[in-house]
């Protein structure tokens, strides 16, 4: 009967998943079929003066009107004139209120020449853009900016590689204290005494602490773009505790503060043994029969008064930790944000009850954890997959818009991986299901043998059948025989316990399945960190670096005709988009307004998508730029914009080129403009 019993239970979980598994990629089709990419990242929409231009008086004032809203720093716009002397007066603010604006005041009384503006924001994502344009008052003239003074977006390799191992790290523990305790108040009270239990909420209390005091320490330096010294500089802390994100940082510091006293309650409260009532035969009596339930009801209520309790604070501090993430993060922009930042809250909380569940099944499993209890979170798990799984496509169609984006952009590219990791974490999970009924089927058996079977003949505190040869050995005085047969003895003894701690080969078929399962989530939690990074639809930040590379000789081009420069590039990853060519065309080659065309191609000579691409020019001989070209998708694998270029001179032509998280190169050449 139990074996049938453990059929129907796999065949019933085979009919719920395939249901919802057809419910939901019906969804992701409707969704998918008609949206709208949504966008990601602040973007230089317009200026005023515009770039390029050339206006007849001075203005009293520089205007940055953005894609979404920014936080601005003292130092967010600055403009310098031609001897590279800020002309500002150094308080950049949101016109009228509107977060994505910034203006910068002047000084009264400029000189006709060519002014550079330098600026540098962080958008509502809590992502830093930045870059430079010029534009001119009266007439061109030559200028003499410090390249160093442009501040751009990109964060140095070192920050950004600890910054993100840091944001993961949060994820995981935050999945480890909320899951794990979730997990003991709904499903395992008994586990609050066993110390393995205990050591996971602690392990990911502490990991979500220190993860995000490095958080706090890295993200300025992150934005500047500066090593990792600066990240003990007070004076970006605070700049940070100013920003959304730091609010956001802060605020989840005081939580964990709260958890901690939290944690100390769950132990203190559930981690006490509750003595079990000796076992008495059932009174034929249906009186005291009635009686004997309510007493027992009497004598569990404290108990489930206790967690019901937990169980509501617990909810609310996972909630207002879940706020710290989606307040700061892409859900807070973008479209149907009313919508988007409860489901993204609801998102991670379902993936912190499975993972923190996972990990604490996985321990409970080597600690009697009973039958009943893996049941009951199997059953909560589906549901939680349930949601993860149908908040997860919203958030794809919300990020992603259309059928292409899975392919032609970075996001969409790492979310196909995130989607086949899921995928293998039903599998695991499905595989789990069916130990979880031979599990119960496993832990029936022996309490029918403990009421009428025969005795264990393999308990590990019965006499060995060698006892009889070891007491021979002692008494004929042979100390090696006798050390011998105690050391196979000891080894006999061991196994026995190891197979005691193990169980049933159902419940370690379990045990390592489920390790199986939590290991695939911990790679699915790495992906998600690199979404967080990556966001689709993003149009060419305006920042550019320095070149990393001397340029190379390129030949000079004849004024007013187009020029085509070849860029090889390898950024050093292994991806098929790390190494190719970047082919710019500019037409006509002249001072003022160019058009400019950027390819790239990979090593097949395929057209090929980057995450982010950066086209900008640099007068060495002058000191000017690197001055950023904002480019267009024009199919795959090209880009188009316009590049001022206000004076005459061998100009350097930079293309950045990043095809993954942490590869990126810079590529030069020469382009000679004018005679």
């Amino acid at each position: 009967m139990a074996t049938r019993r453990g059929t129907h239970v796999v065949t019933g979980a085979r009919r719920r998943l395939g249901a919802l598994l057809a419910v939901l990629v019906a969804a992701l089709g409707l969704v998918l079929g008609g949206a709208t990419a949504a966008s990601a990242h602040a973007s230089l929409e317009g200026t005023d003066p515009q770039r390029g231009s050339v206006v007849a008086t001075a203005p009293a004032a520089v205007t940055l009107t953005f894609s979404e809203g920014v936080s601005l720093a003292a130092d967010s716009v600055r403009v310098l004139d031609p001897q590279g002397k800020a002309v500002d007066d150094g308080k950049p603010a949101h016109v009228d209120g509107k977060e994505s604006t910034a203006r910068v005041g002047l000084r009264p009384g400029l000189a006709d020449g060519t002014y550079t503006v330098a600026w540098r924001a962080v958008s509502e994502d809590s992502h830093p853009v930045g870059g430079a344009f010029t534009f001119s008052i009266g007439a061109p003239s030559d200028t003499s900016v410090n390249a160093a003074a442009v501040q751009g977006a990109k964060a140095d390799g070192a920050v950004a590689f600890a910054y993100g191992t840091a944001r993961t790290v949060a994820y995981l523990g935050f999945a480890l204290l909320a899951g794990a305790a979730a997990f003991v108040i709904a499903v395992w009270p008994g586990g609050a005494a066993v110390r393995g239990v205990q050591r996971l909420l602690m392990t990911g209390w502490i990991g979500l602490l220190l993860s995000t005091v490095a958080v706090l320490m890295l993200r300025g330096p992150y934005e500047r773009g500066t090593g990792l010294g600066q990240s003990f500089d007070l004076s970006l802390v605070r700049a940070t505790l100013d920003e959304r994100i730091g609010t956001a940082l802060a605020a989840r510091l005081l939580l964990l503060a709260a958890a901690g006293v939290f944690l100390s309650l769950l132990v203190g409260q559930l981690g006490v043994q509750q003595p079990k009532p000796a076992a008495a035969p059932e009174p034929e009596d249906e009186e005291e029969a009635e009686l004997r339930r309510l007493e027992r009801a009497a004598a569990e209520r404290p108990q489930r008064d206790t967690r019901l309790g937990l169980g509501l604070a617990g909810l609310a501090l996972a909630l207002a930790l879940s706020a710290t993430w989606v307040g700061a993060d892409h859900s807070s922009v973008g479209i149907q944000v009313a919508l988007a930042l409860p489901l993204a809250a609801l998102h991670l909380l379902a993936m912190a009850g499975w993972l923190g569940g996972l990990a604490v099944l996985a321990v409970g499993l080597r600690h009697g954890l009973p039958a009943a209890a893996v049941e009951r979170f199997s059953r909560l798990a589906f549901r939680l997959v349930a949601v993860l799984v149908a908040t997860g496509v919203y958030q794809s169609w919300r990020g992603l818009g259309s059928w292409s984006a899975l392919v032609d952009t970075s996001y969409g590219r790492l979310l196909l991986v995130k989607v086949g990791c899921v995928a293998a974490m039903l599998g695991v999970a499905w595989i789990s299901r069916a130990w979880t009924a031979r599990l119960r089927t496993a832990d029936e058996t022996p309490s029918v043998a403990a009421v009428g079977g025969p005795a264990d003949t393999d308990a590990v505190d019965a006499e060995p059948v060698d006892a009889e040869p070891v007491r021979a050995a002692v008494g004929g005085g042979d100390p090696e025989r006798a050390a011998q047969l105690a050391r196979q003895r000891a080894l006999r003894v061991r196994a026995r316990g190891e197979r005691a701690g193990g169980g049933s080969p159902a419940r370690a078929g379990l045990r390592r399945s489920v390790v199986v399962e939590t290991s695939v989530a911990v790679l699915v939690l790495v992906v998600t960190t690199l979404l967080t990074n990556s966001p689709p639809g993003r149009v060419a930040r305006a920042a550019a670096d320095a070149p990393a590379t001397a340029p190379s000789a390129g030949a000079p081009a004849a004024p007013g005709r187009t020029e085509e420069l070849r860029l090889p590039y390898d950024t050093g990853g292994r991806t098929p988009n790390a190494k190719g060519t970047a082919t710019v065309t500019v037409d006509p080659v002249g001072t003022g307004p160019n058009a400019v065309t950027l390819k790239l191609t990979d090593s097949a000579g395929q057209p090929a998508e980057v995450p982010e691409l950066e086209l900008a020019f640099t007068l060495p001989d002058r000191d000017l730029g690197p001055l950023p070209v904002t480019l267009q998708p024009q199919g795959a694998g090209s880009w188009s914009g316009t590049a001022q270029l206000p004076l005459g001179g061998v100009w350097v032509v930079s293309v950045t080129v990043r095809s993954s998280d942490i590869d990126q190169v810079t590529a030069t050449q020469q382009l000679k403009v004018g005679p």
